[in-house]
């Protein structure tokens, strides 16, 4: 293949890596079927993204209508641009806590701000193809992570659940439980009823007709009952004003640029859970459907979603698990779908935004409580408990620390443990071998009698080479372990041979490991022979100075031992 050539295959590999699925549906055929499915998909995931996208505004600090925005803005964005063929893209549970202390730290501002910058990291993370590895995060990490998160979001809704009189109500989990205790006096009997009954509706809609938007009815009802009956209830338009009508002009963060440097752990963070979330439910939504998505597209269209809602002063955005597979069991033929579904979001702002004053926050809470929960996932906590001791200290330290401490310290401590654990148990997987090798006398045929050698216990007298067989990755973790047992043996044979053959990979450490053994038998008079490395394999051990003149490279076993018997090497110096 020609230079020219393989470059144009190469620019078509890359257009094809960030090609939307929306592109690819259109190349397929698009007809009037298909569209009918995608805007029946979309209003049924509409439905449900509603009352969503305002109870997750209101839970992270924030208006209602700017979960209302991200929704339609990032939500098109993120269906028009993305990978995948059924996400649904918009605010998601798992921001709320990230969200409301990055509002809390740097006022709502300083929270787009972020957003945007997350947006062009997450461009970076696409563009630089990263995709897969933002997805080599531990399940028991990811578990733990959203279980803490769910915790925290469920105890920051006690407060309007039971309407509760609290004039500030602190971040930390601790302090916010002795808050709400010391406020249990103040209780609401009539926002406890608004809300236990919205709970109990949604519950019961579940259970006896799952098919039905349980959120958006119990919503509704308690909104009539709300302006019906006049309840004594603070709602979105007492707290909030009410939720315009359509979408604001777009207009760039009042931050100065001094502000940008503190942003930036934010909004790292803010691009990584993003990310995270968002390529964790195109995997979810291609194990439903047995598709394929494309990661750093993904990635990519998550970047300019942040971006456009960021700038029409919405909330983040990801893609979001349970309205990806809402949208899915709805029968959705592709992207268009989750594009239909923000129309359909803005035309409900345009035309029903006055009925959303009389909207409970209480039935607001019981709709966050509903989503904490369904976080949670029990089936894989009981699994990972009742397993290996190792995952589950993993699950429950990372749950203790982003509960009750942060929750991106509670991530990063969680993934490192991870690796920590990883590396350790693939150690482990390093194992090394060692036989001796009699040279026989010559018999019919020399040539075929060291192709079948003698191999006997490494105690046997008159040894003359030593084989070592190194099996798995030979990297920093399993050095010292290799190490240990190539010096072990008392007195160097004649020549060592070290079977490579069953080494994937070596990083730095491992190869100036066999150097320095290396350089150790030859002080000693013995010599040493690599055999049935891979070419990945060579050309780190040659970068790390283990060239032709320290070392002799052949095929397999055999042919050191037919190039040892024929240069009849002498015996070694003792050592």
């Amino acid at each position: 293949m020609s230079s020219e050539t393989a470059k144009r295959a190469s620019a078509g590999a890359f257009g094809d890596m960030f090609t939307p699925k929306l592109v690819t549906i259109l190349r397929e055929g698009y007809g009037l079927a298909s569209f009918r499915a995608d805007a029946l998909a979309g209003l049924t995931v509409a439905i449900v993204a509603l009352p969503l996208s305002m109870a997750i505004a209101i839970g992270s600090g924030a208006k209602p209508e700017h979960g209302l925005i991200a929704a339609v803005v990032g939500g098109f964005i993120v269906s028009a641009l993305g990978g995948s063929r059924f996400q649904i893209g918009g605010p998601a549970g798992a921001f709320i806590v990230l969200v409301a202390s990055v509002i809390e730290r740097h006022g709502y501002q300083g929270f787009l701000a972020a957003t945007i910058m997350a947006g062009f990291l997450l461009l970076a993370l696409g563009y630089l193809q990263l995709g897969a590895f933002v997805k080599y995060i531990p399940q028991p990490v990811m578990t733990g992570f959203t279980a803490g998160i769910a915790l925290i979001i469920f105890a920051a809704e006690i407060k309007d659940f039971f309407g509760l009189a609290l004039d500030h109500e602190p971040g930390p989990l601790i302090a916010k439980l002795q808050a709400l205790w010391g406020a249990a006096a103040t209780i609401n009997p009539a926002a406890t009823a608004v809300g236990a009954g919205a709970l109990a509706l949604i519950l019961a809609l579940r259970r006896f007709a799952p098919r039905f938007p349980g959120l958006l009815a119990a919503v509704a009802l308690s909104a009539f009952a709300a302006f019906a009956l006049d309840l004594p209830v603070e709602t979105i338009g007492t707290k909030f004003g009410g939720v315009p009508g359509g979408l604001p002009a777009p207009a760039l963060p009042d931050v100065s640029p001094a502000m940008l440097a503190d942003l930036l752990p934010a909004a790292l963070a803010i691009a990584l859970l993003g990310g995270m979330e968002s390529l964790l439910s195109a995997v979810v939504a291609d194990g439903m459907t047995g598709r394929r998505h494309r990661s750093n597209c993904e990635l990519v269209a998550q970047g300019w979603a942040n971006i456009g809602s960021a700038l029409f002063g919405g909330l983040c955005v990801t893609g979001t698990i349970a309205r990806t597979a809402t949208n899915i069991r709805a029968h959705a033929h592709g992207p268009v779908a989750g594009m239909m579904h923000a129309v359909f979001l803005l035309a409900f702002m345009m035309l029903a935004a006055p009925l959303a004053n009389w909207i409970p926050l209480a039935a607001l809470a019981a709709v966050l409580a509903v989503v904490a929960w369904n976080m949670v996932e029990r089936d894989h906590i009981r699994a990972v408990m009742r397993g290996d001791r190792a995952e589950a200290a993993v699950l429950v330290a990372t749950f203790l620390l982003t509960a009750f401490h942060d929750l991106t310290v509670g991530i990063g401590v969680g993934v490192a443990i991870g690796a920590l654990l990883f590396m350790h148990r693939m150690a482990n997987l390093v194992e090394v071998s060692a036989h001796v090798s009699l040279l026989q006398p010559d018999e019919a045929d020399a040539a075929t009698a060291t192709r079948k050698p003698y191999l006997a216990d490494a105690g046997e007298a008159g040894r003359d080479v030593i084989v070592f067989r190194i099996a798995g990755p030979f990297f920093f973790g399993a050095a010292s372990q290799v190490a240990g047992a190539l010096e072990s043996i008392e007195r160097p044979p004649r020549a060592y041979v070290l079977d490579l053959s069953a080494v994937p990979l070596a990083d730095e450490t491992g190869a100036h490991a066999l150097a320095a053994f290396t350089a150790k038998a030859r002080r000693a008079g013995a010599r040493v022979f690599a055999a049935g490395a891979s070419r990945s394999l060579l050309r780190r051990l040659l970068r790390a100075g283990l060239d032709r003149r320290q070392i002799t490279y052949v095929a397999r076993i055999d042919d050191a031992l037919l190039r040892i018997r024929r240069d009849d090497l002498p015996p070694s110096k003792p050592s």
